[in-house]
């Protein structure tokens, strides 16, 4: 359970997501847009980007959760979020995509350590500017729901293993909020089936 009483049992971010349903639809939404939406970017590649920010911002929950999501669309067993975080330059990515993460963690110090030549570098490696621009918004955003998730000190799952099944979960259904109708009845259902394990 977090800092502040919520009566939801559930790890990480979907506690709080669930805890108030306007902000948690809204945040669902804006995840669901930036990682599933129309975009040049795989939505691997931009989970990719979301674990990589993650990670910078010491986020373990939102870094192995949309590590995993990346890991589902790549199929390849954590390796390219693997080499990502241990050796950008290594990674098993595009020169494109290995410059883009550079923008997103100069994003994830400050905004202002990006610069037009930044920008310029990434076009010529093949880059669009919509690429940059949902670069950008990710690294940002992602930001802002860490520090959403590690502010008010959300749990971890009990087993690590359960990022896998997130993973899955997330790269294949997205990040849809329930109808705000329903929500006490997911949270007690959510609950229910925690209870028993």
């Amino acid at each position: 359970m977090t800092y502040i009483k919520t009566g939801i049992d559930q790890p990480g971010i979907l506690e709080l997501l669930l805890y108030k349903g306007p902000t948690g639809k809204a945040l669902s939404q804006l995840a669901q847009t930036l990682l599933h939406g129309k975009s040049g970017l795989s939505s691997g590649e931009r989970e990719l980007i979301a674990s990589y920010v993650s990670k910078l911002n010491d986020c373990s929950f939102c870094h192995n959760s949309h590590g995993a999501a990346a890991d589902a669309h790549f199929g390849d067993n954590g390796e390219t979020v693997n080499c990502v975080v241990t050796n950008l330059e290594e990674a098993p990515i595009s020169d494109k995509m290995k410059y883009l993460l550079k923008i997103a963690g100069k994003v994830q110090n400050s905004g202002k350590e990006v610069i037009e030549s930044d920008i310029e570098n990434a076009r010529l490696l093949g880059a669009t500017d919509e690429d940059v621009h949902d670069t950008v918004l990710i690294a940002a955003a992602f930001c802002m729901f860490n520090r959403y998730v590690d502010g008010l000190g959300t749990n971890l799952p009990k087993n690590h293993e359960e990022y896998k099944e997130m993973g899955k979960r997330l790269a294949t259904k997205g990040y849809k909020y329930p109808p705000l109708s329903l929500r006490k009845m997911v949270i007690w259902l959510m609950n229910r089936k925690s209870s028993k394990n």
